[in-house]
């Protein structure tokens, strides 16, 4: 489900993929269901592709949202975001990520995570777990396999043929930065998306400047 809900730089709030089109994706709001574009020169990021960074690793967002959401059984957060502070932002996130880096998430990066946990729960997504996204694309590999195996004696399909991986993932250099802002540290090319509107893998937080 995540893969589909989508954040378009330069835009509040987020996104549900509705269409592909030439050089464009269709997305609606997931604040007042209004539907635009998306061109070529949009950063759209996938939140399916998007990680926060750990003293040890990466940690992918799904895995940080469901852990929101056991903590606060479902419900919205039981922090104020209109009036927290940085440190009440980081107590707050340390029960749910103990080992998230405090150098490269910043205080705005895990305020914003937070308020796309309560636009997902206002809109009755609380499913943020890659089972079901995995479970698919199994089922689209085990498809693409029979279509593509030859035939033999007895129209029986050819074993142990691969399809061509769906997609290719390059990984890049976080940029350091001296502001808040959250900076895209991978980049994904879906294969079923347009070349220009694919969307891009990010991880939340970078190194500090300096």
């Amino acid at each position: 489900m995540l893969k589909e809900i989508l954040a378009v730089s330069g835009k509040p709030g987020l996104y549900k993929l509705v269409s592909k089109g030439n050089n464009l994706l269709i997305v609606e709001s997931l604040i007042d269901k209004k539907r635009i574009p998306a061109y070529a020169r949009d950063k759209v990021i996938s939140l399916g592709d998007i990680s926060i960074y750990t003293n040890e690793d990466e940690v992918s967002i799904g895995e940080v949202l469901t852990a929101i959401r056991e903590k606060e059984n479902g419900e919205k957060v039981s922090i104020d975001l209109s009036k927290a502070q940085p440190d009440d932002l980081r107590v707050y996130f340390a029960e749910v990520l103990p080992d998230f880096d405090r150098e490269r998430v910043y205080p705005s990066d895990i305020k914003k995570v937070l308020k796309w946990y309560e636009l997902l729960i206002d809109n009755h997504i609380t499913d943020f777990s890659k089972k079901e996204e995995e479970e698919t694309v199994t089922e689209e590999k085990e498809d693409e396999t029979a279509a593509a195996a030859p035939e033999e004696d007895g129209n029986e399909a050819k074993k142990g043929i691969k399809p061509k991986a769906a997609s290719k993932t390059t990984k890049a250099v976080s940029a350091k930065r001296k502001d808040g802002s959250m900076t895209a540290a991978k980049s994904t090319k879906a294969k079923s998306t347009p070349k220009t509107n694919t969307p891009k893998k990010s991880v939340v937080g970078a190194k500090r400047g300096g």
